[in-house]
């Protein structure tokens, strides 16, 4: 049994998505910590911060390092953060006389922010091909049945006749704009976390801009200034995972109020009932509003964790844990349901 239902071994089966998923487990959050560590080492030694021997003994000892978790478990109930132990455990490993320069002039939001940005790169790779797997499936809609007629409902009333395609068009066309969003959002969003102890570099000198530009990009992250105070991008991000879920709920509660009358709409692979065999539930559907309407919920505090005091805030960081991969999660599932769900789609109108 699991606190959440996007990785719980059974619901997760409707309401999660193994991929994003593997993308907020613990193996991959500390991989992508020690690629920035491996990343660090390499930029600061090109622009000689440290030498390149110190660099080259940091790389062969990533190569095999592997944390001890428990000790890692324990330093988070201390510290708030794994960054400080798992910092020891690499200088620990790296040893005399070059372990000292491992994680140097950087801080442990360095870390954990820049991490997180690595991770959403693939992360946002994977929502981009399920947005488009599931507007060309709503495209096939339209093709096959856009010029049958349906009964325009307004107000949840009858109004008057429009076509298949119409209804159609209304479920493509946000999610075609998201896809806009999702690329103009990614050149913001995407971008190296690297300030120090408190957003100046201060160890780095006048080279701290030209190491930062040189760790984003062995990374394959923008470079831009630091941003740890600043949310608004994070935020932004958790707000365009809201509006592709609110448009796919969309998308689910029609099909859903067409399936109730019964008439307009035919599905294939409905959910049974334990009581009432002649049943086919949309789930699908419902799980789709369900999602949107989560997503809508969770928002509010991603723009909580905006207010972000001062250099460096552990509770607006520790909300942002909370509720981003949950997000993230919800939306990705959103996707592949609603692709599954127009596949579903064996008549649609009259």
């Amino acid at each position: 049994m699991t606190v959440s239902p996007f990785d719980h071994p059974l619901l997760s089966a409707l309401l999660g998505d193994e991929e994003a998923n593997r993308h907020f487990s613990v193996e991959a959050e500390i991989e992508a910590m020690l690629a920035f560590e491996r990343a660090l080492a390499q930029a600061e030694a090109e622009n000689g911060i440290i030498t390149k021997d110190d660099a080259a003994a940091i790389v062969a000892a990533l190569a095999t390092f592997r944390p001890d978790t428990a000790l890692l478990r324990a330093a988070v109930a201390k510290d708030g953060v794994i960054v400080p132990e798992l910092v020891r455990q690499i200088r620990a490993a790296v040893s005399e006389p070059h372990g000292d320069k491992v994680h140097f002039g950087a801080t442990s939001q360095d870390v954990l922010d820049t991490g997180l940005v690595f991770r959403l790169k693939s992360i946002v790779e994977h929502l981009g091909l399920l947005l488009t797997e599931t507007i060309i499936r709503l495209v096939s809609l339209g093709e096959r049945f856009g010029g049958r007629a349906l009964t325009g409902m307004t107000r949840m009333q009858p109004a008057i006749p429009i076509k298949v395609a119409d209804r159609v068009r209304t479920w493509r066309a946000p999610l075609q704009r998201h896809q806009e969003r999702l690329s103009e959002q990614s050149r913001r969003l995407l971008v190296v976390q690297f300030g120090g102890a408190a957003g100046t570099l201060e160890k780095l000198g006048d080279k701290g801009p030209a190491v930062r530009a040189a760790l984003a990009a062995k990374l394959g992250l923008g470079d831009a200034p630091h941003w740890q105070n600043q949310r608004d991008a994070l935020a932004d991000f958790a707000g365009l995972m809201s509006l592709l879920s609110g448009s796919l709920g969309k998308f689910g509660q029609d099909i859903a109020l067409m399936a109730q009358g019964g008439t307009e709409i035919e599905l294939s692979g409905g959910g049974g009932s334990s009581a009432m065999p002649h049943k086919q539930n949309p789930v699908k559907a419902e799980a789709l509003v369900a999602l949107a309407r989560f997503n809508a919920t969770q928002l509010a505090g991603m723009h909580h964790a905006l207010v972000h005091e001062q250099e460096r805030s552990g509770a607006a960081w520790t909300l942002e844990w909370l509720l981003l991969p949950q997000m993230v999660i919800a939306t990705a599932a959103s996707l592949r349901l609603a692709a599954e769900l127009a596949a579903q789609v064996e008549s649609l109108g009259h």
